[in-house]
């Protein structure tokens, strides 16, 4: 009985703080995906009821779909620069602002600041900084690599977009790694010091492997958010030119609701998915087996 009455307890606070929050998830994510996989398997096109089961033809199609494949190689190669340079960025900022150096705070805010614009603002605005302001500046100045709008090169625009997505991102993995380098024990840190190690021994052999938890986090929100990236690539390049930076979301995006083949669309999102979930779960499992104990 009191067995009985313990785990009706446990339930009933479980439902109390948890329900609402696991009723919300039910509904918002995990139903919408069970249907969206249902939808894999009909000709619907996005609009009206009329929905034909055709089996595994949507998911035959993505396959031989060239073009779809080629946005995934697109997207892969972004990601791969982009989480480097966020992780690189973040890394060395947090390191110099944990550092004690003056109005360190308010770097850190100041730092973190791009991460609150949304993504479709954002990219206008550098939009209008690579189409007017740094042609300007090159003109003015002479300096041939800004004359011309990087937007309207293929080569200069995936770049472009890649230092978008860099400065927007660097400064909330920043913060992780600030949390990561204020939680290694000072203790550690002295006595590598009095040991004889240097500066760059003591973030070497001590500080970056106590990090390894801030590491595992920050690869996978920039991985995950780089994968699904699409309205900084909307507003921004909006996949050209010359389509040489439309991303795999953009492309799922344009086949459901621009070409209404919405089954394809779908099928198209959940090999999406199963990308990124098996790439961020690889990522997790190698990160947390690196990690060590203080």
């Amino acid at each position: 009985m009191m067995e009985e009455k313990t785990f009706l307890g446990k339930t009933k606070h479980f439902l109390m703080f948890a329900g609402p929050a696991m009723v919300g998830f039910i509904a918002v994510v995990i139903i919408p995906f069970i249907y969206g996989l249902y939808l894999t398997f009909t000709d619907w096109g996005g609009i009206g009821n009329h929905k034909n089961l055709v089996g595994f033809a949507n998911y035959i199609t993505v396959f031989q779909d060239g073009a779809f494949w080629k946005s995934l190689l697109l997207t892969l190669g972004y990601v791969i620069v982009s989480v480097i340079m966020i992780n690189i960025v973040a890394f060395i900022l947090a390191y110099l602002l944990t550092s004690g150096m003056k109005a360190q705070n308010f770097l850190r805010a100041g730092f973190f600041t791009p991460n609150l614009i949304g993504g479709i603002v954002l990219g206008f605005i550098w939009e209008f900084v690579f189409t007017r302001t740094l042609p300007v500046i090159g003109q003015t100045l002479g300096i041939p690599l800004f004359e011309k709008s990087w937007l309207s090169d293929p080569t200069t625009a995936f770049w472009a977009f890649v230092i978008v997505t860099v400065w927007q991102y660097s400064g909330y993995m920043m913060l992780i790694y600030v949390a990561g380098f204020v939680g290694v024990p000072k203790d550690l840190t002295e006595a590598a010091s009095i040991d004889g190690c240097t500066g760059f021994q003591v973030t070497r052999y001590v500080t970056i492997p106590l990090m390894v938890p801030s590491f595992v986090i920050c690869l996978f929100l920039s991985v995950t958010r780089t994968f699904m990236v699409y309205d900084l690539n909307l507003s921004l390049t909006n996949g050209g030119p010359y389509e040489s930076t439309k991303m795999a979301a953009m492309y799922v995006y344009q086949m459901a609701f621009n070409s209404q083949r919405y089954g394809v669309g779908q099928a198209e999102a959940i090999i999406l998915f199963v990308v990124v979930a098996a790439i961020a779960l690889t990522q997790t499992y190698l990160g947390k087996r690196m990690e060590v104990d203080a």
